[in-house]
């Protein structure tokens, strides 16, 4: 098992799923690039100067990161095992682009499992569902946020242990495993330089993956490749209705559990309902589905 974190965190998220998930798998957990104890080079956005080390912060750089890391760790470790990626928040979009390029390659992994995955809202391509007011500020805010400086102010005022705190009340509504270690776990990495950069890459995405997209090609694998979802009744941002939505239209959607009272980050929120459910996906030997 591959677990991918989602935006801000790091693989330490996963704190309280390694040991019980390690019972009926291998596991690695990953930090993406620009995230944790990663590296954090420059961003690169498009329309720039191209500068030595800059990288185009985005879904299909951490899915070959992930594709990097099977080939050059996993696969030697347990070259014989199917392989199965779970990924949180964009961390889930990352699996899925994963899984989609592997598939592409003739290696399809076993399966995936998205944990309240990332619905991207404000991608361009999702505009038209955006009220008017935020259609008509939408050229200026895009034209800011590549701002360094401005970016900085709000990276600044947003890092900080009080701050973290607050979003993580709101993402965890039970308010279980909201202490100084989460915390720390979250605030460490935004101190560590280059952690703006990562920062101004990801909120520059207006234009990359989006789910449903790989879902549907995903759809189409031969053979094909089984994808659960996982979902806190309760999040925050990523609506539960919109994952049954998904459930209902890709074929490739085996299952979908929605956890009732629990928010954006399930498996680190309640751990005791989430590994049970992650270990009985992972220990059948799942079928592959039919495109």
């Amino acid at each position: 098992m591959l677990l991918v974190h989602g935006f801000g965190a790091n693989r330490r998220h996963w704190r309280h799923n390694l040991t019980s998930l390690a019972r009926v798998a291998g596991v690695w957990a990953i930090d993406l690039l620009g995230f944790g104890a990663s590296s954090k080079p420059p961003s690169q956005l498009q329309g720039e100067i191209a500068r030595a080390g800059a990288v185009r912060y985005g879904f299909d750089l951490w899915a070959e990161q992930l594709l990097a890391f099977t080939s050059e760790v996993i696969a030697p470790a347990a070259p014989a095992n199917p392989l199965h990626l779970v990924g949180n928040s964009i961390g889930a979009v990352v699996a899925l682009n994963a899984a989609r390029l592997l598939i592409a390659q003739g290696q399809p992994p076993a399966g995936v499992v998205l944990i309240d995955c990332a619905q991207r809202t404000l991608d361009d391509k999702r505009a038209a569902s955006l009220g008017l007011v935020e259609r008509a500020s939408r050229p200026l805010v895009k034209q800011l946020v590549r701002r360094r400086w401005l970016l900085a102010l709000l990276f600044r005022s947003l890092a900080r242990p009080a701050v973290i705190r607050q979003v993580l009340q709101r993402a965890y509504p039970s308010g279980a495993h909201v202490d100084a270690e989460l915390v720390a776990l979250l605030h460490g990495p935004s101190t560590e330089p280059g952690a703006l950069e990562s920062f101004r890459g990801f909120v520059n995405l207006f234009n990359d993956h989006l789910a449903p997209d790989l879902l549907t090609q995903i759809d189409g694998a031969s053979p094909g490749v089984p994808v659960r979802l996982l979902w806190g009744a309760a999040d925050p941002w990523e609506d539960p209705a919109e994952a049954r939505q998904w459930a209902a239209e890709h074929g490739c959607i085996q299952e979908l559990v929605v956890l009732p009272g629990l928010g954006h980050c399930p498996h680190d929120e309640a751990p005791e309902l989430v590994n049970p459910i992650l270990r009985s996906w992972i220990a059948a030997s799942p079928e592959r589905v039919s495109p």
